[in-house]
């Protein structure tokens, strides 16, 4: 038995950098789907042509005659939902965060500058198609009309108006973080990457079946991430739908002009995070005559200097900090050697542009062509639609990096020689990919994209170049995947949906570290841990709200989480499993008076000041991650969090089910705060369409944005 998923050690790492760079790595996901807008000479956007319909959750329907105005729509509604969370999201694209939150903020406005977010944008305007710019404008018009209608509102005064060049900078900051910046400049800065001789670094379920493999005939698509579930980074729910062809109803992050993933009438999409290596480290060779200068292709180059200015709140005057450049990206000096970070999310403005064509497609090879952009530099992608294909793509903007045997790609490169700078990609036909496998289904859970269906039917890793960083791996949910689905020749909707709810571990645990030693202690030789030894040993691995088991699980994962650190798969030994009983049962008499405890005593899902018991364990299929709250219990921050459940039958409109954690808004006295929570607590889902006419019959109120004179 092992402990500690892929997932929760990603987050474990995460939480082990320096205070100043925590928040900042932390907002990587919420200003992840931002980009573009054009300057104010597009046409001004009519609110009067658009409108907003509330459902019976709040859930935002915005219906207008063009893709700009549905945007403009879906800016003004999400401002009046989480307004606070915008606005961050736009001094991100200023580099002005720190202006509102001091000291950490300046050290995402400090990498906006150093990966030269802002120029990229300059650089590759023009490559940006003129119906997108179009999106945007209408986007950044919605969020400055929604401020300027309520300034009392605006927290933030520095992040308004917002421009085209900001918004779109926002995203590529965002996007480069996401893909492994968070861990790398750490690794750099703390002196912990590899050095050369000589020379002086979150989880989600996708699930599509095909319709030859449901009693329905018609195909199954499931949406899940695992994201937190409040917060920046937590996902909104919307449907968008205008006279221009574009009807999509799914699950966006703050920010976003579009649906992340989702279904439209004729097809859906689910994305899970993978992990391609596409992030390279180069050591510079420096002139130790002039530190300034390294050698490439034996001739002394100069650095590229700039000055990042940057006013952090609290301080009366501007920090000046200096940022370099060499050929191979943004370049930082450090106490063991000058290094280069060179990765294709900041060399590709056009993912978002990716994202809206995915959105606009109408059948695979209109999503196929989107996809061969390969603007979107990661994200695994299952797919489903109503004619009967299903796709999966571990998707990534893969560099063509030289072959040579004596480059190690996943260490530290040697950046004096255009031999290591490469400048071209990988087209998407390389990538690893499924369409209509013979088993019926696809599936991702953030594992080995050559495990995505039956045995036979998968792909052959010896195919691809395993040196771009492909997962080879199982985890838990993968494995608990393939116990549910052997030797079932048909699915219904129910076990479908019983596949995605499941709480429980798979027969042989899949954890990085093993816990052998804590399962096989004779409790008889130590009478004081007895009862917590036997409960976990005596626990049937189901990660639900009564099941003691799963309490002593939650504290020994957590006590052994930390106490690794992330160090190499190992087992836990004979000592560190008497310890972590120690500690739980202390922990328990400490906060409790008693072990006698259910998971439901220890973890709650808290919203407010309302705290409720609640299932999940870390890499179920229905996950939960939680920290400490109060007298000892621990509140769920990550795990389940938006579902999104399609039917595509071959007439009509797609049949959809959703949930979403708590609900359509931010606001504490809203009432849609948290209606949507005891529905998520018992794993229901509401009715969700992509009918204008059902929408607006039964809609909680319909209305414009205000006209702004």
């Amino acid at each position: 038995m092992k402990i500690t998923d892929y997932h929760s050690v990603c987050h474990s790492m995460f939480f082990r950098l320096d205070e100043s760079f925590i928040l900042f790595f932390s907002m990587k996901n919420f200003i992840f789907l931002l980009l573009l807008s054009t300057s104010f000479a597009n046409a001004q956007v009519n609110p009067q042509n658009i409108r907003i319909a509330r459902d019976s959750f709040g859930v935002p329907h915005i219906f207008a005659p063009t893709d700009q105005e549905v945007a403009y729509g879906l800016a003004w509604a999400h401002a009046e939902d989480d307004f606070p969370t915008l606005q961050l999201m736009i001094l991100s694209g200023k580099a002005k965060l720190a202006s509102a939150l001091g000291k950490k903020g300046a050290q995402a406005d400090y990498v906006v500058n150093l990966l030269r977010c802002r120029q990229l944008v300059e650089d590759q305007w023009s490559l940006l198609s003129p119906d997108f710019i179009k999106l945007v404008n209408g986007y950044v018009q919605g969020i400055n009309a929604y401020a300027k209608a309520h300034p009392k509102e605006i927290k933030y005064k520095n992040a308004f108006p917002v421009n085209d060049r900001e918004y779109l900078t926002a995203s590529i900051f965002s996007l480069s973080i996401f893909c492994g910046v968070e861990k790398t400049l750490p690794k750099i800065l703390g002196g912990k990457v590899e050095t050369i001789p000589g020379f002086s670094s979150e989880g989600s379920n996708a699930f599509a079946f095909h319709p030859s493999k449901t009693n329905t005939g018609e195909a199954f698509l499931a949406i899940n991430a695992h994201q937190p579930v409040e917060g920046p980074v937590a996902f909104y729910e919307a449907h968008l739908q205008s006279e221009e062809g574009w009807n999509m109803l799914g699950g966006l992050f703050p920010g976003a002009c579009l649906i992340f993933h989702g279904t439209n009438e004729n097809l859906g999409w689910a994305h899970t995070v993978n992990s391609p290596d596409i992030i390279d480290i180069f050591q510079l060779e420096s002139n130790p005559k002039n530190n300034n200068q390294y050698k490439f292709d034996g001739e002394w180059l100069n650095l590229e200097v700039r000055r990042a200015k940057l006013k952090i709140k609290g301080i009366p005057f501007r920090i000046s900090k200096k940022v370099y450049w060499s050929k191979y990206g943004a370049t930082l000096k450090t106490k063991n050697g000058v290094f280069s970070m060179r990765l294709p999310a900041n060399m590709d403005c056009r993912a978002l542009e990716e994202w809206y064509r995915m959105n606009k497609a109408q059948n695979y090879t209109a999503f196929y062509k989107a996809l061969s952009m390969t603007s979107l530099p990661m994200f695994n992608i299952v797919y489903a639609d109503r004619f009967d294909t299903i796709f999966y793509i571990s998707n990534a903007k893969l560099p063509i990096r030289n072959p040579d045997p004596s480059y190690n790609w996943k260490g530290t490169i040697p950046g004096n020689s255009s031999a290591t700078l490469w400048t071209k990609f990988k087209p998407i036909e390389s990538l690893p990919q499924y369409t209509n496998p013979a088993a019926g289904y696809l599936f991702n859970t953030n594992h080995s994209p050559f495990l995505a269906t039956e045995g036979k039917s998968n792909l052959t890793p010896t195919k691809y170049d395993l040196k771009d960083g492909f997962e080879t791996y199982n985890n838990n949910r993968s494995k608990r995947v393939n116990e549910l689905l052997n030797g079932i020749d048909k699915i219904d909707y129910e076990y479908f949906k019983k596949i995605k709810f499941d709480r429980q571990y798979p027969a042989n645990f899949e954890f990085p570290y093993g816990l052998d030693s804590l399962l096989s202690l004779n409790a008889g030789d130590y009478p004081a841990l007895k009862e917590v030894i036997t409960t976990l040993q005596n626990w049937d691995h189901k990660a639900v709200v009564n099941s003691k088991g799963a309490a002593v699980f939650l504290l020994a994962y957590e006590y052994i989480a930390k106490r690794v650190n992330n160090g190499p798969s190992r087992q836990i030994t004979k000592m560190e499993s008497v310890e972590t009983y120690q500690y739980i049962n202390d922990y328990m008499i400490n906060n409790f008076g008693k072990v006698d405890l259910t998971l439901g005593d220890i973890q709650k899902l808290v919203r407010g000041d309302d705290a409720r018991p609640t299932d999940g364990l870390p890499d179920v299929l229905a996950a939960a991650y939680s920290k400490p709250y109060l007298n000892g219990t621990r509140n769920i921050t990550t795990g389940d969090a938006y579902i999104c459940l399609v039917r595509y039958p071959k007439t009509g409109l797609p049949i959809i089910e959703s949930i979403n954690t708590f609900g359509a808004s931010q606001q504490p006295g809203s009432a849609h705060y948290k209606d949507q929570m005891l529905l998520f607590q018992n794993q229901q889902t509401k009715h969700m369409t992509l009918d204008k006419n059902e929408v607006l019959k039964n809609a909680e109120r319909v209305y414009h944005p205000m006209l702004i004179k």
